[in-house]
């Protein structure tokens, strides 16, 4: 199999490594993180110039007609960069639900505009009592005419400050733990009975709390089948795993090349620490986590797309499994070898550790995608 990107596909990333090594040094990424937003309005309008925001749609709806390749592309990238804007929630999982849930209508409505930057969006589905399960959904959705009335609360909305509508998770039916009844629908953040509370991430990203009150939305908002929207939601989230796998693949190697750097500059005895074999080994070890993480983040960006749930919720458990263990290794001893520096706000290598911590916690952790694998007979099961 040809593992090789396509001209077109290496000139996308040769662009955009160019254009975040430009303008998204370290310093400037303190700068975007004190600005109102959290991120760059500038950066953002350069995304949406370079085709990144288009990039997955299909050329019928107003995209370029990307594969989830190109997204492992530009994830890996924002990565290696840390980039602060809203690509992940509005990219990769509104536009998520665009492809998968929207009829032709709504991809018409709201397609171009993701494309072009001036519509921002967000997955509201994390509730106070979910954990990581994608099931538990107490927010309810009560029929209203030919619409529904929303009320109830999320919480650790990516980005969701800035979102200007969320596609949110609720129950039209059962109980909180019920995998029926659950259904998916687009909310504007500025209509009554929305009230959002933004606030920085611990690693320097934003948040928000996020609460429905008797929120209306017509039946225009619903997305996919409001009695059966489970499915829906793990493909999307599927579609999220693999993306985040790549930007793990993108933090891990930033990492690993900021302490190699270091060893060679930082001087113990009158030598470079980098010349003790000890620590040469844990730069290996690094490496060795890197490429694993490499060819699971591969493997995940293959299935992502695949009609067999099942298969493809396994790929996403072994990634999360490989992605959370090794980047933990990475960025345990990136900290290490870097000693007391690696632990200052005013050095990037705890940073780059404290994003691969928010993306091993993002929607399960690696024990918890290691037991689901586990439960499930392995990444291969048996006929």
């Amino acid at each position: 199999m040809d593992f090789d990107l396509t001209e077109e596909q290496s000139i996308l990333k040769d662009s955009l490594d160019r254009l975040l090594t430009d303008k998204y040094g370290f310093e400037d990424r303190k700068r975007h993180m004190a600005a109102p937003e959290g991120w760059s309005a500038q950066m953002w309008a350069s995304y949406a110039e370079m085709g990144l925001m288009a990039l997955p749609f299909a050329e019928a709806d107003g995209g370029l007609g990307g594969t989830p390749v190109e997204t492992m592309i530009v994830m890996e990238s924002l990565g290696r960069a840390l980039a602060l804007e809203p690509y992940f929630p509005t990219v990769v999982l509104g536009g998520s639900f665009l492809r998968f849930g929207g009829n032709g209508d709504q991809r018409a409505e709201y397609i171009p505009a993701v494309a072009d930057g001036s519509l921002k969006l967000a997955f509201a589905q994390v509730e106070r009592n979910s954990r990581y399960d994608l099931h538990h959904v107490e927010t309810t959705a009560a029929r209203d005419g030919e619409g529904y009335l929303l009320n109830g609360q999320k919480s650790v909305v990516l980005h969701g400050d800035s979102a200007d509508k969320f596609f949110v998770t609720a129950r039209t039916a059962g109980g909180p733990r019920d995998e029926g009844g659950i259904g998916v629908f687009l909310v504007d953040a500025r209509a009554n009975g929305v009230s959002v509370r933004g606030y920085p991430t611990q690693d320097g990203a934003r948040a928000a709390e996020v609460t429905f009150d008797n929120v209306k939305v017509g039946a225009n908002g619903v997305f996919g089948d409001p009695e059966n929207g489970l499915p829906l939601v793990r493909r999307v989230v599927d579609a999220g795993i693999a993306a985040l796998a790549a930007e793990s693949v993108g933090v891990m190697a930033a990492m690993h090349a900021l302490t190699v750097d270091y060893l060679k500059v930082r001087k113990q005895f009158g030598v470079a620490i980098g010349q003790f074999q000890v620590l040469q080994h844990k730069a290996v070890d690094m490496f060795v986590a890197i490429e694993q993480a490499r060819s699971i983040a591969l493997y995940a960006t293959m299935m992502a797309d695949s009609e067999d749930e099942e298969e493809r919720g396994r790929a996403m458990h072994a990634a999360k499994a490989e992605i959370g263990r090794g980047g933990r290794l990475c960025g345990e001893n990136a900290i290490q070898l870097h000693g007391g520096v690696g632990m200052t706000m005013e050095y990037a290598v705890g940073h780059y550790f404290k994003r691969m911590t928010m993306i091993d916690t993002t929607f399960g952790d690696g024990d918890h995608h290691l037991y689901l694998l586990s439960a499930g007979g392995g990444l291969f099961a048996a006929a």
